[in-house]
């Protein structure tokens, strides 16, 4: 948990971004991602030097090697140590024309000496911080921050992340974090599990799922094979928009995960042969309206359902993707639920006949606000390919825990405790819950008989509260009486006035 101390130093970088001209939130948090990036190198190559003193052997693949750059710069120049003590107009101009280029050229490698995620995605980016001045404040700034530990890393990460005030194009935007820790607490990753979120955006469901399986399992990195595993092979992402992935790979080294796969990659319009049935748990917010060519549709989605619905579209891509026995959840706008389009149906049914479609959780509307008002739900399930439902699981969330208004105070309440204790014993107490309560079992005869509605109002009973009504002839007696006191009383008042 960072302080409220770190927090101000951050509105400090942020403010001085904005009084120098930069308002754009995401262009704030990239370029302050360039020089957080610029920090972890020289952290990771102190590190192998004291290892290297140590054993007396030589640091292998440095990221900062010895010898001077093409433009006649030395390397060791760009170390954070050595750059952040120039001068205000030699720090602008080394950075601008030694540092970002060999960021950017995609040079740089871990201590490892295997290109991460983050160099790769750097090799299309820009620095439009306009001048020395601000470049020097923020750096300043940056380098009082303490990031020793990574949990202050990453909780300093998303706290900057948390200043995007505004809905991203093609329908995304940033998942609360407290609803991605529900998600991610009742798919339950395990080591050794493929996780995927073909939409990743800032990758806050990877990260999530990367701090879970760190607290619950405390030989996770320990072991050489899951912590190989861990690093390199686990985490995967994919996304579109190069900003994204970026800030998307800097949140996840930032979390400790050293080379995730964070992949460009138009999910609905690549064909997936080469991942299908490759992942274990798939966690996503895919867009709900976003813009979409019909026609760069990949074919083999259309073959599962029919429909220009990004929504759709996404969960059938997910069926894809899921290896057999895997495990889904994902957001989806509640139209999903009881659409009467062919497609919808389709769908629905393909959920609940082909796999074992196990929850729905109804989220109040107001949880994406300020980025957007749509109501939405979370549906659970896991690919069997032969079936498997038998009863299905609703909750209907009253509270997040949060205010439902623009500003999202937080509250005193939250259901989601509740939903996770719940969820964790749907197969046994919860089926003694009736259609009155907050959560309750409907069975897969029902569902199919109900056309595969999802909707939870579709099988919520409301509890009327019994008024006991007067009798209609009463009320016409004391209507009756009213009437007359109004005509003793005009009497009266006439008698005055004579």
């Amino acid at each position: 948990m960072i302080t409220g101390e770190i927090k101000s130093q951050v509105d400090k970088v942020w403010n001085a971004f904005w009084t120098g001209g930069i308002s754009n939130p995401l262009e704030v948090i990239e370029q302050i991602t360039y020089l957080l990036f610029l920090k972890r190198l020289d952290e990771n190559q102190t590190r192998a030097e004291n290892k290297a003193n140590r054993t007396g052997k030589p640091v292998e693949n440095p990221v900062f090697p010895s010898g001077l750059d093409e433009k006649g710069r030395s390397y060791q120049d760009f170390r954070w140590s050595k750059f952040k003590n120039f001068s205000r107009d030699e720090m602008f101009t080394v950075f601008t024309e030694h540092i970002f280029p060999f960021l950017r050229t995609g040079l740089v490698q871990l201590a490892t000496g295997e290109e991460s995620s983050y160099a790769q995605h750097m090799k299309d980016a820009r620095f439009t911080i306009p001048n020395a001045g601000l470049l020097e404040k923020v750096v300043d700034i940056i380098d009082e921050i303490p990031m020793d530990e990574r949990d202050t890393k990453g909780d300093l990460y998303e706290y900057m992340l948390g200043k995007i005030a505004s809905a991203g194009q093609n329908g995304q935007f940033r998942t609360p974090r407290h609803i991605i820790d529900l998600m991610v607490k009742m798919t339950a990753p395990q080591p050794m599990e493929a996780i995927c979120d073909p939409a990743a955006g800032t990758a806050g469901f990877l990260v999530q799922a990367g701090e879970y399986l760190r607290q619950h399992n405390p030989n996770l990195l320990t072991s050489p094979e899951q912590g190989k595993f861990f690093h390199h092979g686990q985490f995967h992402g994919y996304d579109f928009d190069s900003t994204m992935l970026r800030i998307g790979s800097m949140n996840m080294l930032l979390h400790g995960v050293e080379d995730p796969d964070i992949t460009y990659r138009d999910s609905l319009a690549d064909l997936h042969s080469s991942e299908e049935e490759k992942y274990d748990v798939i966690l996503a917010n895919p867009p709900f309206a976003g813009s979409l060519d019909y026609e760069n549709v990949a074919k083999d989605l259309l073959s599962l359902v029919k429909t220009k619905k990004t929504e759709l579209l996404f969960l059938a891509l997910f069926l894809r993707l899921l290896k057999p026995g895997g495990r889904g959840a994902v957001i989806v706008p509640d139209g999903v639920m009881f659409g009467s389009s062919a497609a919808h149906k389709a769908l629905r049914k393909m959920l609940v006949e082909d796999h074992k479609f196990e929850g729905v959780v109804k989220l109040p509307s107001g949880v994406f606000k300020p980025y957007a008002g749509v109501s939405t739900a979370i549906l659970f399930f896991t690919k069997t390919n032969s079936g498997g439902t038998d009863n299905v699981w609703f909750y209907d969330v009253a509270s997040d825990g949060f205010s439902l208004d623009d500003k999202r105070a937080p509250l005193e309440s939250s259901d989601l405790d509740d939903v996770l204790a719940r969820w964790q014993t749907r197969t046994t107490t919860e089926a003694a819950r009736t259609r009155t309560d907050q959560s309750f079992l409907v069975p897969k005869a029902e569902i199919a008989e109900n056309g595969y509605d999802l909707s939870l109002n579709r099988y919520k009973e409301v509890e009327h509260e019994e008024i006991d009504h007067k009798k209609p002839a009463d009320i016409i007696a004391e209507l009756e009486n009213l009437e007359l006191e109004i005509t003793v009383g005009l009497g009266e008042l006439k008698e005055l006035l004579k």
